[in-house]
């Protein structure tokens, strides 16, 4: 096992969170399977997506969006179930089309079973492929996390991926400023407040559920409503296909505003 997680570098001070993080829960066998460098899927995952799941604002929800990881598993096999049109970005956004649609309906009338679309494997292979200003007015986000406060900081594994994400959605509207932003993790995944501070791009949570409770953050600080396309890092616009596309699309949209 490295002790250096893939993106390490880019934040140094989350970084040695991250690293507490995934040494805790590999030593603990809290983790199920590995979780260095990754979204780490961990015991209790069910649980907490049932937490989740019992808010008023993720029962009225029609479309959901997702991110690819296992411990999100849960959360994609019950929206799902109870009829919600699920949106999962391609891991990693390192393919040519960055998106995925699971329609229940298109599901059931293919043979494919719910178990199997929830995975990541599953939805590559049987997702409607479509582009991000092809995504629905998304009625209720979930992001994973590595290591989140109570006050609804986080942190990810330390790609960028889900505020790059969050952000384009926020410039096209099909994320507002009141749509619910969550994520489920295990309880010893939640750090003191000061550990993880919010920056100007970050998007707080509104909801942390774990295998012990749901928390509702009650953090009202201003969400970003577009894409600082100057602070897009190098090294994204070369690992993602299409984020140089997107990003001409977009700015030609603020001209023409």
């Amino acid at each position: 096992m490295t002790e250096q997680g893939r993106w390490a570098g880019r934040s140094p001070d989350k970084d040695v969170i991250r690293h507490e993080i995934w040494h805790s829960l590999e030593l603990t066998g809290t983790a199920v399977g590995p979780a260095w460098s990754m979204i780490p899927n961990f015991v209790g995952a069910d649980t907490a997506a049932w937490h989740l799941a019992q808010t008023e604002e993720w029962q009225r929800a029609k479309t959901i969006k997702t991110n690819p990881d296992a411990p999100q598993i849960p959360i994609r096999l019950r929206a799902l179930y109870q009829g919600k049109l699920v949106f999962a970005p391609v891991p990693y956004l390192t393919a040519e089309f960055p998106y995925l649609r699971l329609d229940p309906e298109k599901l059931k009338a293919k043979g494919i079973s719910f178990e199997l679309a929830a995975t990541a494997q599953g939805f590559v292979e049987h997702g409607d492929r479509i582009e991000f200003t092809e995504v629905a007015p998304l009625d209720f986000c979930v992001c994973g996390s590595v290591a989140v406060t109570r006050a609804g900081g986080r942190t990810g594994k330390g790609a960028g991926f889900a505020d790059l994400e969050t952000a384009i959605f926020r410039e096209l509207g099909i994320v507002t400023a009141a749509t619910p932003m969550a994520t489920t993790v295990h309880s010893s995944q939640l750090v003191e407040d000061a550990r993880v501070p919010m920056q100007s791009h970050d998007s707080p949570l509104d909801f942390v559920a774990t295998e012990k409770e749901l928390i509702r953050t009650g953090n009202t600080a201003t969400r970003p409503m577009g894409v600082d396309w100057d602070k897009v890092r190098p090294d994204q616009f070369e690992t993602i296909p299409f984020l140089t596309r997107l990003r001409d699309e977009m700015l030609n949209r603020r001209k023409s505003a």
